[in-house]
């Protein structure tokens, strides 16, 4: 997915292309982390330059706004997230809806490495999404129609394995899953462990049609 971002022209120039380069991956790097654990309305600029080590007037020489800064930082979650998904759910050694708990799995093991206190970043802005810049509404959307189209084609090759009936809606069950798994991340991080996100997946794979 590409978001595009208005040229950045305030501020004090970098030094050189690399050290441009770097920095601003460290900033979007450091945003991540801000973000997934306090929001975007919450989080202050400050404490992601003072862990980056960028002075305030350079900010803006890598991004023109806090606006910009956040939609840069979707862009790389929601390009990493998808990797995370392709990496599971193309794996051909695993049958279809095995790659699904594979891919639960490793949310799981995740969400208890960070100790609960971060969750999905396009989950927790859509929670406040009516705080947020109107920009990032349809960016927001489209990364969870990506997310359902991929866990929607891997529930359609369980239905050609015959792993999932005939009849099986693989959008709309591929919607409920995206809207069910960040309810549940949700209350995982609330309850600090991966019984909501055990309880979720138990229910939406016992009632898949077969």
């Amino acid at each position: 997915m590409i978001i595009e971002i208005t040229k950045p022209r305030r501020g004090r120039p970098p030094k050189n292309t690399t050290d441009n380069r770097d920095t601003r991956a460290e900033l979007i790097r450091s945003g991540l982390e801000q973000l997934t654990e306090s929001g975007f309305s919450a989080s202050g600029i400050d404490p992601i330059l003072k862990k980056v080590g960028v002075p305030k007037g350079s900010f803006y020489h890598y991004f023109s706004s806090k606006e910009a800064f956040g939609l840069a930082v979707i862009d790389s979650y929601a390009n990493y997230f998808a990797h995370k998904l392709d990496t599971y759910l193309l794996d051909e050694s695993y049958p279809a809806l095995t790659r699904i708990a594979n891919f639960v799995e490793d949310a799981k093991s995740g969400l208890a490495y960070h100790h609960f206190k971060r969750g999905c970043l396009i989950g927790n802005l859509g929670q406040e999404v009516d705080l947020l810049p109107e920009s990032f509404r349809p960016i927001l959307s489209h990364v969870f129609i990506t997310w359902q189209n991929r866990i929607a084609d891997c529930l359609e090759l369980a239905k050609a394995n015959h792993d999932l009936s005939q009849s099986a809606n693989t959008e709309k069950l591929a919607e409920y899953f995206w809207i069910g798994w960040e309810g549940a991340v949700s209350r995982t991080r609330l309850t600090q462990n991966t019984t909501p996100i055990d309880n979720y997946f138990h229910h939406f794979m016992t009632g898949l049609p077969r």
